[in-house]
């Protein structure tokens, strides 16, 4: 099979262990950056063009598209579809994925439990926010933010006023949320293939740092999954209509509280703790389905 990997750093961990994984079982596995992608659309021939040259015969695609080029990323995933190729992420799903406030509406659509949150539209009354998600401490998310930035922790009223008034009058749009003390700086990630957790850490943020994010300095140790919080990590990623996916989840004392679906989870982090070829298990996926 042809199977091309969209990533804009062919050194980066993932990209590597997915193009060795591929090449392992015999497949013709080529890197291509999707923001030099040149698409042509035209009645029944969509095209793509990279370098100079027409990309032709794929039989599917990983994307791994950084938030920062969602926009045109999605776009190189949609022609790759018209292309008739199998994506192990849908364009679709990329792009409910991106958007915070639309996943946490889907996921509570789907009786999944969350933290409280409360997004308003650049509300002046900010007591009132705090108090309708438990008062202080409480988190504010920038709706852009990946990997840990733009979080924060509020942990007085006060404190939560003042970023929430500098945020407003950035124009920059923010969610709040309920701050889960049980959970003690720790989330778990829960890794999603088609419709099996492939590997599960859990992730400890370092001493005096509320945000697990292993880009932040937190560590990551393998963790077995209660069956409650498996079965809330195989229905989050189903309605979210990922075929692979990161679930981020917090232990709370009301069960699993999801926080994020990601659509393209980074493999280091969960392969070294997990001692598992996470990334084997992403190429049989596509054998699967081609």
């Amino acid at each position: 099979m042809k199977i091309v990997i969209l990533s804009r750093n062919p050194k980066l961990y993932s990209t590597k262990r997915l193009h060795e994984a591929g090449v392992k079982r015999k497949h013709e596995m080529l890197i291509l950056d999707h923001t030099k992608c040149d698409l042509i659309i035209e009645k029944k021939k969509p095209a793509i063009v990279y370098n100079n040259e027409l990309i032709t015969d794929v039989d599917a695609i990983i994307p791994r598209i950084g938030a920062s080029v969602t926009f045109y990323g999605t776009a190189v995933v949609r022609q790759f579809e018209m292309m008739k190729a199998f994506s192990v992420v849908e364009s679709q799903a990329l792009v409910r994925s991106r958007d915070k406030l639309r996943s946490l509406q889907i996921l509570s659509r789907a009786n999944l439990g969350l933290p409280k949150t409360v997004f308003t539209n650049y509300s002046k009354d900010t007591s009132e926010v705090i108090k309708k998600v438990g008062g202080a401490p409480l988190i504010i998310k920038l709706l852009e933010g990946t990997q840990g930035l733009g979080v924060v922790l509020a942990e007085t009223k006060k404190a939560a006023e003042s970023v929430l008034e500098a945020f407003n009058g950035l124009q920059a749009r923010v969610i709040v949320q309920e701050f889960i003390k049980e959970a003690k700086g720790a989330d778990i990630r829960a890794f999603v293939v088609d419709g099996v957790v492939v590997g599960a850490m859990k992730r400890q943020g370092k001493e005096g740092e509320f945000r697990s994010n292993l880009h932040r300095g937190g560590t990551a140790e393998i963790i077995e999954l209660s069956e409650e919080e498996e079965n809330a990590a195989l229905k989050a990623a189903k309605v979210m209509g990922l075929g692979v996916a990161g679930v981020d989840m917090l232990q709370s004392d009301r069960g699993p509280l999801i926080l994020e679906v990601n659509s393209s989870p980074g493999l280091e982090g969960i392969e070294k703790a997990t001692q598992k070829d996470i990334a084997k298990s992403i190429i049989r996926y596509i054998e699967r389905n081609v």
